[in-house]
């Protein structure tokens, strides 16, 4: 799970949000809320890996984190307002068919 406050003040700011969030979807992250971007890694090596990739392209200003969490953590998640979506987000299914 990857979590940034980024600032959007100037127009470099802005297109280095833009494209820190491109960089994260084309790694496979999926938004579940604004600027919150969740990925399955199927090893803790491979998230550790992920994790260092995200390092590489995040930018110098603004907060970035990210918190390792198993699937059955996940899924164990409540909403406490609001419906959950009905898509693969909120599934323990491994297999999605587009």
């Amino acid at each position: 799970m990857v979590m940034f406050d980024l600032p959007v003040e100037t127009s470099e700011q802005r297109r280095n949000y833009r494209r820190f969030r491109k960089a994260l979807i084309n790694e496979g992250f999926l938004m579940i809320q604004y600027s919150i971007y969740v990925r399955v890694c199927v090893t803790k090596q491979s998230a550790t890996f992920m994790e260092r990739r995200i390092a590489d392209f995040a930018p110098a200003d603004g907060v970035v984190q990210s918190m390792m969490v198993t699937e059955k953590q996940y899924n164990d998640m409540h909403f406490i307002a609001g419906e959950p979506k009905k898509d693969v987000r909120n599934t323990s299914n491994r297999t999605v068919i587009l």
